[in-house]
């Protein structure tokens, strides 16, 4: 097909009615998976801990309540939850109504964020520094809101070649935020983006908007994930009638640190079953939620780190018979290049998490072509139409999909087909993907009549 002639290909089809491997490309190949890794993240989590499994965050009164006034700081624990605020997840409204049953009016204290239960929030291995500004590479840690997204708005200024003007979420004030977005002439493209540049620790915000345009909207990763934790409940309380005299903290600059086991428990927030967050991680994508996930395969009694992890995911892989060597992987969301799997590693797993009824959580997660998700424009029309279910990835250069299908005689199938270092552009490798899955919808092992 046009556009990926030149590429690396790895693919495995796999009848699942029959046990039979229909077909077979490069099959034992270690290929970069990009988001098709999610598939391995969200099957790991779930034989760790469970699919009824909820994340636990704790708000904590470091001093007595006396006449609706918390003499001391607030203490949020976190334990790693992605979900508060975002798609899997419920707003901070519950979080107030408890301090104000709690007969708290007042914090005469600061607001501290606390995220020491795991590792601390950084980029994981070989992820490019061009990602970490945007949503795609928000950093994960203990604590997380609203998907550790937020929006900028830009502005043009009054004449061609000023500054324009970029205009911050009030909390993301913490953050320093360099402006080199120019004004363009009238009927110039508008292009902006966001930059974590290497050795800075400000978020650059460039491109160019054209003169008279109106203001663009650019949804931006927010950094330090626990100050913004802190910044943003900070802001909710006092909008919603809480005073609050301290400012919001994360717990690493705080000195001495708080005793959080000695702050009495005014709040515990559960978060939704993993079934319920795997939905939206499989269904969008979503790299922050893919991160948590990978740490529930830490071994008891171990410190959540992403090594940690990675060995209790090489374990758990393991004990299905999925060999360590058609595998490496670095993280749990598929953003980094180092990761490399095989099909037929991922078709094993696949194999594993089968489900014909469609009902279970894994199946049901999966984006369906033509319907929903990061699939859902994708094969309409088509015998594949609301058919298949499957993970997309999508990378520079990378585009793959794995998943299950039933074909035009019934059949359930599995699939995983992985298109490396394409010549053409990403609609060309897609198209491609595209047909083989509905060239499996219409398979039939007899003739029409």
């Amino acid at each position: 097909m046009p556009g990926v002639s030149r590429a690396a290909w790895g693919i495995a089809v796999q009848s699942l009615d029959r046990r039979e491997r229909l077909f077979t490309l490069n099959a034992g190949t270690l290929l970069v998976p990009a988001s098709v890794s999610k598939l391995v993240t969200v099957a790991a989590a779930a034989d760790a801990v469970g699919w009824d499994y909820r994340y636990t965050t704790t708000v904590r009164a470091a001093g007595p309540i006396v006449d609706g006034v918390l003499q001391g700081d607030l203490l949020v624990v976190g334990s790693g939850d992605p979900s508060i605020g975002g798609r899997a997840g419920d707003d901070l409204s519950s979080w107030v109504e408890a301090l104000k049953s709690a007969g708290v009016r007042r914090i005469e204290g600061r607001i501290i964020g606390d995220d020491d239960a795991i590792e601390e929030p950084r980029p994981q291995l070989a992820w490019a520094w061009d990602d970490l500004g945007y949503t795609t590479g928000a950093l994960f840690g203990a604590l997380n809101l609203a998907e550790n997204r937020t929006t900028v708005t830009i502005a043009p200024g009054p004449s061609a070649g000023s500054p324009a003007t970029v205009t911050v979420d009030p909390r993301l004030a913490f953050r320093v935020v360099t402006n080199r977005v120019a004004t363009g002439p009238a009927g110039s493209a508008q292009l902006v983006w966001p930059e974590q540049r290497p050795g800075e620790p400000s978020l650059t915000i460039a491109g160019s908007i054209p003169i008279a345009a109106p203001p663009a909207l650019l949804a931006v990763a927010v950094g330090n994930p626990t100050l913004w934790f802190a910044s943003a409940l900070k802001g909710r309380l006092v909008r919603d009638g809480i005073e609050v005299s301290g400012d919001a903290f994360d717990i690493d600059d705080v000195a001495p640190t708080p005793a959080r086991d000695a702050a009495t428990v005014i709040y515990t927030h559960r978060s939704r079953t993993l079934a319920e967050i795997a939905r939206p991680l499989l269904k969008d994508s979503i790299n922050l939620y893919a991160e948590a996930l990978m740490r529930l395969n830490v071994a008891p009694g171990a410190f959540p780190t992403n090594d940690a992890a990675l060995d209790g995911l090489r374990k758990r892989l393991d004990s299905w018979g999925i060999s360590n060597a058609s595998y490496q992987l670095v993280d749990g969301s598929g953003l980094s290049r180092r990761d490399a799997i095989s099909a037929d590693a991922v078709l094993s797993l696949l194999e594993r998490m089968a489900d014909p009824s469609a009902k279970s959580p894994f199946v049901t997660g999966l984006p369906i072509s033509g319907v929903d998700g990061s699939l859902s424009t994708r094969m309409k029309g088509t015998p594949a139409e609301n058919n298949v279910r499957a993970k997309t990835g999508t990378m520079s250069n990378i585009r793959t999909l794995a998943g299950y299908v039933t074909t035009r005689a019934g059949e359930h199938l599995a699939f995983v087909i992985l298109i490396n270092n394409f010549e053409g552009t990403g609609a060309n490798a897609n198209d491609a993907l595209d047909a083989i899955a509905v060239r499996l919808a219409s398979f039939s092992r007899t003739s029409p009549r």
